[in-house]
């Protein structure tokens, strides 16, 4: 399972532990400006109950292209319209491939990843096709899919609004006060309220009608 430190990644080990499911948590250090999601995670990985918790380290700050990697790109602070400079190019299919190595090794047959096409902010790599893709690869290249012991993509997110993964994951009792969303935070964790993390993340809470525990340095408003 894919554990970010953020909401989603919090409500998607919510979601997997009340179906009783044994739950290997994975992040990701890969040079992201952002490395305060990490203590998230681990916050997030002890409180939801999976079963252990590693953090694997990517430079991905080595060939840039992100304002979430390059220090010399500044997040936007204004709705980003198309792609967005935070994508990270390729983290996605990184990211599960390195979990599909250890999926293997563990013997699982799931791999759970908290990606969100109706917020998904532009971006190509959390699209019910990536994730359809990305399961084809992953059975043609493994020795369990060869095998014939299928390796499934569990999205279960893909097409919640964030409003009703916040609500769900009300309702399971997750502690969103846990969690980190911004993409330009301060170094004590504190939201910037101008990223498009955090207006999305503003608007589920408002839209969910659920208390928002994230302490922002400016409260995005309604019309952001």
């Amino acid at each position: 399972m894919l554990v970010s430190g953020g909401l989603d990644s919090a409500t998607l080990l919510a979601l997997a532990r009340a179906g009783g499911v044994e739950c290997h948590a994975i992040s990701f250090d890969y040079g992201q400006r952002h490395r305060c999601e990490l203590t998230a995670a681990q916050r997030v990985a002890a409180k939801g109950g999976a079963a252990s918790h590693k953090v694997v380290s990517i430079d991905l700050s080595s060939i840039g292209g992100s304002a979430l990697t390059d220090a010399s790109i500044p997040v936007p602070v204004s709705a980003s319209q198309g792609i967005p400079v935070t994508y990270v190019p390729a983290r996605n299919t990184v990211f599960l491939a390195i979990a599909l190595g250890w999926a293997e090794v563990l013997e699982a047959t799931q791999i759970h990843i908290g990606v969100n096409a109706v917020d998904y902010s532009g971006y190509p790599d959390c699209r019910p096709a990536y994730i359809a893709a990305f399961e084809t690869l992953a059975n043609l290249a493994t020795k369990a899919g060869v095998e014939g012991t299928a390796i499934k993509i569990e999205a279960p997110l893909i097409e919640w609004t964030k409003a009703e993964i916040i609500r769900r994951g009300t309702q399971l009792g997750v502690d969103y006060g846990l969690t980190v969303s911004c993409y330009n935070p301060r170094p004590d964790a504190a939201a910037c309220g101008r990223c498009d993390a955090c207006r999305i993340r503003a608007e589920g809470f408002r839209q969910a009608g659920v208390p928002d525990p994230t302490h922002y340095i400016r409260v995005p408003s309604a019309a952001q």
